[in-house]
């Protein structure tokens, strides 16, 4: 059984905002005290405790963009540590939005050290371009993406979807007006809409001062050609080319997550076993909606852990 799970091709994925909880990450540490090392280091570059914020942070603190990003991705690291520890292998990695960064690190394409310098300029770019904008986000559930971008288009102002991120949910942004009247809209046709808690349309074109900021802040950092393979929210497909990987990062602030598209490019590619590694299961719950007859299983703490090498080893 195990020469047999291990066979199957296995993808990591990494979580996204909005994961975020008060002590993500201290069970991985006390697991595995190696994973502490990612803390360190991502506090040394920005300048304040990380580990002591996810640890025992307040989940206001914690919520914060220049906060959480960082912090969802020092968790995601932390429980790679643990797993590249277990010598489980994978063959590919993806991310949903902020957890492309993560899985930028898991592939080779960036230094730790890197990665954290890359969070840090995005957060700050990504929270000062949302107090500047009269934004807002909605899931939309049990429509499908075509009807959602019909009903969009219209819609008096800027509104339009964001993150396919399964066939029955799918975020839509833009200005907070036009998207009230969207939900309205949709209301109307007995769907639920569920508002998400930020500040700002995120994946729209509402973000290209932040977008601007971004790629000239990380215009010096050295990316890398990723020893295996890595799947992209910009195209949901497996990028090939990383000659400018500042302008891709630019547009995947301002283009919508491509996250079905990308689970059904990687089970074409042969991948059954798909592994979320950081704080809750979000990305899990959207690969079991999306694909059938693969296993899906997320990794945040000692239970999960244990259940996830149990299916895996």
């Amino acid at each position: 059984m195990r020469e047999e799970t291990l066979m199957k091709k296995t993808v990591y994925l990494f979580s996204g905002q909005g994961s975020q909880y008060s002590g993500m990450g201290k069970e991985i540490c006390e697991m595995n005290p190696a994973s502490l090392q990612i803390y360190e280091c991502a506090s040394d570059i920005l300048g304040f405790d990380l580990a002591k914020i996810c640890f025992d942070g307040e989940e206001a603190e914690l919520a914060k963009t220049g906060v959480a990003q960082p912090a969802i991705m020092a968790t995601s690291l932390a429980v790679l540590e643990l797993m590249e520890n277990e010598g489980i292998p994978f063959e590919a990695v993806a991310g949903h939005s902020l957890g492309e960064y993560a899985a930028m690190v898991a592939s080779g394409m960036l230094s730790l050290e890197d990665g954290f310098r890359v969070i840090k300029e995005r957060a700050a770019a990504m929270q000062e371009c949302a107090e500047h904008q009269d934004g807002s986000m909605y899931a939309i559930l049990g429509l499908d993406s075509d009807t959602i971008a019909e009903i969009c288009a219209s819609i008096d102002g800027y509104v339009v979807p964001v993150n396919y991120n399964s066939p029955a949910q799918t975020v839509i942004a833009g200005e907070t007006p036009a998207v009230e009247a969207a939900v309205a809209a949709f209301e109307g046709k007995a769907r639920r809409a569920a508002k998400l808690n930020v500040n700002a349309a995120f994946h729209s074109k509402l973000m290209q001062p932040a977008a601007d900021r971004f790629k000239q802040a990380i215009s010096g950092i050295s990316f890398h050609t990723p020893a295996i393979d890595f799947y992209a929210n910009l195209t949901g497909a497996k990028l090939e080319d990383f000659s400018d990987m500042p302008s891709y990062l630019a547009s995947h602030l301002v283009s919508p997550v491509q996250f079905v598209k990308e689970l059904n490019a990687l089970q074409q590619a042969g991948f059954e076993n798909y592994v979320e590694l950081g704080p809750n299961k979000v990305l899990t719950g959207l690969v079991k909606k999306t694909l059938k007859d693969v296993t899906a299983v997320n990794v945040e703490n000692k239970k999960t852990v244990e259940a996830a090498l149990a299916k895996l080893q």
